[in-house]
């Protein structure tokens, strides 16, 4: 052991001599004479204990501190924060978002429907669900160069959201205007003091309510409080009033009009957009693809609730009676607000529309047979299973068909018979102008 450092330290003092140095051989033995040769022993490798030593003195060489170079994890995480950064801004500058970005990435495949969509009954305009209520603000708004009247009318029905408190108000109007015109001589009638608690609580808290009674001929006062005269040294009370104009006793039947309008008056509502849609015939029929549009539940809460559903599916299957397990499937349709429903026709083309998933089935009876080109033929439609769809009165998501679904059309096989014996050619029974849009579904 002892001889192997040695000759290990011999050979650090041969590597460090400087330049001129002589080196010293302290490994080698003082000249003798020559002796008679004799064989060199072999050389004797390391012991156990020294190739360890070695091994250990190694090891703490490669352990010493280096220059630190960066971590391969913290560079791959910058490198991937840079790219979602630069997705982003080019998700931005396309007007996308960025899950919208990744589908476009992924490849994704295109929604059945871009959305959902509605239709204004003032302007008659098309306005996705997201825009609506601001779109229908505004075509009220536009309405009073119109009819100031009715304009303020749509307001209190339409932007005032409980219904009971709607009912309240515009009973306590019309009885006001109904005093006017049932006591046109009594003064005390056509003033309405602002500050009277009835007023407070049930009028002017509510949107709209100023706007009416501006329209139908008050106009506001300062009058004084009555049965306080005026006392030395004090200014004389006084309180905000909406008076009646004098020119309107004259136009008292308009006044009658306007409260049976206001009594009479719905909430103005957006109509659903069917987006109607004809398919030539296609083995993707039964797919679909839904915008977000389409859910209660916003994109992340949704994704979520999929998620813990389905790691509770295999856990809880077993515990539930068939009664339970219909009850949660029912409680899971109501998540959903609209669904995109497909009707296959016997020869193949797919008739396509949006729906409520709360209106009956039959609406869609009603769908279907606005596009035949004879809405007298008889039908029946059957949902997925080949179930038939009798009970009209039930509602879509009481019968599975949110929020989305595939059904098949079936005729009277003996009417059809008739009118195919007739016939001189055979023809789709769509309407002409539908099938001259009709669409390939991707």
């Amino acid at each position: 052991m002892r001889k192997f450092f040695q000759e290990i330290k011999a050979d650090l003092k041969f590597k460090t001599a400087g330049p001129g140095q002589r080196l010293s051989e302290p490994s080698r033995a003082p000249r003798e004479k020559p002796k008679a040769e004799v064989a060199p022993k072999p050389r004797q490798a390391p012991t156990d204990e020294a190739q360890m030593a070695a091994a250990a003195a190694l090891a703490r060489l490669e352990l010493k501190p280096k220059g630190k170079a960066p971590s391969s994890s913290q560079e791959a995480i910058k490198n991937q924060v840079r790219k979602e950064l630069m997705a982003e801004a080019a998700a931005s500058e396309k007007g996308l978002s960025m899950e919208e970005k990744e589908q476009e990435e992924e490849g994704a495949a295109a929604p059945s429907v871009s959305g959902v969509y509605f239709i204004c009954p003032l302007t008659g305009d098309i306005v996705r669900k997201d825009q609506k209520e601001k779109h229908l603000r505004e075509a009220i708004q536009a309405y009073f160069s119109v009819d100031p009247v009715a304009a303020s009318i749509m307001e209190i029905h339409t932007f005032n959201k409980d219904r009971e408190k709607v009912r309240a108000c515009v009973e306590t109007m019309a009885k006001y205007l109904d005093n006017i015109y049932l006591h046109p001589e009594e003064e005390k009638y056509r003033k309405i003091k602002l500050q009277n608690k009835v007023f407070q609580e049930r009028i002017s808290c509510l949107e709209g309510t100023h706007k009416f009674f501006q329209a139908v001929g008050f106009e506001t006062q300062t009058l004084p409080v009555p049965g306080q005269g005026k006392k030395s040294g004090c200014s004389q009370a006084t309180e905000e009033y909406y008076v009646l104009k004098e020119e309107m006793l004259s136009r008292l039947e308009e006044l009658k009009d306007c409260k049976e309008q206001l009594l009479g008056s719905e909430p103005v509502r957006a109509q659903l957009h069917r987006q109607l849609t004809v398919f030539q015939p296609s083995p993707a029929a039964a797919r679909f693809e839904l915008p977000h549009d389409f859910f209660s539940l916003t994109a992340e809460e949704l994704r979520r609730e999929q998620r813990l559903r389905t790691e509770a599916v295999e856990r809880a299957s077993m515990l539930r009676t068939r009664a339970m397990r219909e009850k949660e499937e029912q409680r899971e349709m109501r998540k959903y607000n609209y669904t995109l429903l497909r009707v296959r026709f016997p020869d193949g083309y797919i008739l396509q529309g949006t729906f409520y998933a709360r209106e009956s089935v039959s609406v869609l009876y009603n769908f279907v047979r606005e596009a035949l080109r004879e809405d007298w033929l008889p039908f029946e439609l059957l949902g997925p299973g080949g179930l038939k769809l009798t009970d009209e009165n039930l509602a879509f998501n009481e019968c599975g068909l949110v929020p989305s679904a595939l059904l098949s059309l079936a005729w009277d096989a003996a009417v059809m018979a008739d009118v195919e014996a007739a016939a001189e050619e055979q023809r789709s029974p769509l309407r002409p102008e539908l099938l001259a849009r009709v669409q390939t579904l991707s």
